[in-house]
């Protein structure tokens, strides 16, 4: 039988705000455990949520960047059950009516084995407001375990969506498409490893061709790209084994361990009845107006989508090269900001992906940490444009520049690396060559090619790298014309 697997993510979005999701106290990550815990975290008696007005803003602008439905009116709820890290016995968050409704994302799925690339739409089913819990701490006193209250009560989206993925390349390319997507508008820092930003994979398999979904199990608080894609092909394989082996699939949440790589279940798999959910009597229903979205609009920035679109409407570039750029904000300003200071585009997004990029990822750094500045990088293209320096010096001048050891212009005249173009000199060089070389002159004349090849590396040794490549190769052509 033929196996097909569904998936759908739920994901934790940590939103940027400077104070929890209904009080004042601070949510500065790796703070001593419990200084940033107030009256309302630690759930004293009597104590009122205040609503965070950033942290709705930021739940807007997502709404707007995937063209979702933002109703004008949306409740909060108490989501209940009781675990040491929750000290209120329950959790505030959104049920039936969340701030954001019904959205899209187009995704960009690379090509794998005999598979090309393709692009899918995956649709959101909503997105909510909720606070985090505080977390348990093992170990931190021997033998004892404790509770950290530092994030309870800390902003949260939940963004969720429809059971639209089949693969874990699908849903790797979808949590990668979201990670750019809200650090782009600056409602998340996506710092994986804090815990900012992590997805909940739910995964279910059925017969290819049937409609009706299988049982699902979810897998908690996936961390990392790798470790969702290994997760998901495990459980996969293992519900598959389950089923063809005779067994059923209990629904349950589940956890991967990643020394393993093995998914394992924690937990029966609650349902929405199981949390009781009834709206919280201390906050208003939140209203949104067509003012509010616009006055939020305005203040974001140009999607990437668009931009992606406006690269190559603008500037020639292919999709694949425009997809690359807007990966980040950061290095589509990089190379917006080459381009405005000079550089020819198609050159520099060339530079951006392949020695700029290579170096960054060797070096584990950020486009914001790379040592060559945009306007540096454009004066290095403008000097291969204009024939100061071939394409083989260019490389060493961008090392030296990496490096620190200066300007472009300074490097060049430093190691002597300007590139001959004068003609005269060049078929000087050339007729020493050709003299040198009758065996390869005779060869070309009979017809070899290669020998033409030859005669250019000869003359290239002889102006000791220095002469016009383009030029070595015409004043060639012409001599052994004649």
């Amino acid at each position: 039988m033929e196996w097909e697997v569904v998936i759908g993510l739920e994901t934790h979005t940590q939103l940027r705000t400077k104070s929890k999701q209904f009080s004042g106290a601070s949510i500065t990550y790796g703070a001593e455990p419990n200084t940033q815990a107030d009256e309302v975290s630690i759930a004293l008696p009597g104590v009122l949520p205040v609503l965070n007005k950033q942290a709705v803003e930021c739940a807007i602008k997502f709404g707007l960047a995937i063209n979702a439905d933002i109703p004008a009116r949306s409740v909060f709820s108490r989501k209940n059950y009781f675990y040491p890290d929750l000290p209120k016995g329950y959790q505030i968050s959104q049920f039936e009516l969340p701030v954001v409704g019904k959205g899209a994302v187009t995704i960009q799925v690379p090509a794998s084995g005999k598979n090309a690339a393709y692009e899918k739409v995956i649709n959101i089913t909503r997105a909510h407001l909720e606070e985090d819990a505080g977390k348990s701490v093992h170990g931190a006193l021997e033998g004892m375990s404790g509770i950290d209250l530092n994030r309870a009560g800390t902003p949260l989206l939940e963004i969720v969506t429809e059971p639209d993925m089949r693969s874990a390349s699908e849903a790797v390319a979808y949590a990668k498409k979201l990670h750019e997507l809200v650090q782009w508008i600056d409602i998340c820092d996506g710092n994986m490893q804090e815990g900012s930003f992590r997805c909940d994979v739910n995964v279910s398999v059925r017969p290819k061709g049937t409609d009706k979904f299988g049982t699902r199990r979810e897998i908690k608080n996936l961390n990392s790209f790798k470790f969702m894609t290994q997760a998901i092909e495990y459980e996969t394989r293992w519900q598959i084994e389950t089923l063809e082996d005779g067994g059923t699939i209990q629904q349950a949440t589940v956890l991967f361990n990643p020394d393993t790589g093995e998914t394992k279940a924690m937990r029966s798999k609650e349902e929405a009845n199981d949390y009781r959910y009834f709206p919280d009597p201390d906050l208003l229903p939140l209203e949104v107006t067509a003012a509010d979205k616009a006055r939020v609009k305005a203040t974001m920035p140009e999607l990437p989508d668009a931009m992606k679109a406006r690269f190559e409407a603008d500037y020639a570039l292919s999709s694949y090269d425009a997809a690359a750029l807007t990966a980040s904000r950061e290095l589509a300003d990089y190379f917006t900001a080459t381009v405005h200071a000079g550089s020819d585009a198609k050159p520099a997004a060339n530079w951006i992906m392949g020695a700029i990029s290579a170096k960054l990822n060797t070096e584990e750094k950020m486009i914001n940490e790379s040592p060559i500045s945009a306007a540096q990088l454009a004066q290095l293209l403008k000097r291969i444009a204009d024939n100061t320096i071939s394409n083989n010096a260019a490389k060493q001048v961008f090392e030296a520049m990496w490096a620190g050891e200066g300007e472009v212009d300074a490097i060049i005249a430093e190691k002597g690396l300007k590139q001959e173009s004068d003609s005269g000199a060049i078929e000087a060089i050339i007729d020493e060559v050709l003299k040198a070389n009758p065996a390869m002159v005779e060869e070309f004349k009979a017809g070899k090619e290669k020998a033409f090849n030859a005669l250019v590396g000869q003359a290239m040794k002889a102006s000791k790298g220095k002469a016009n490549p383009a030029q070595v190769n015409e004043v060639l052509k012409k001599k052994l014309a004649n």
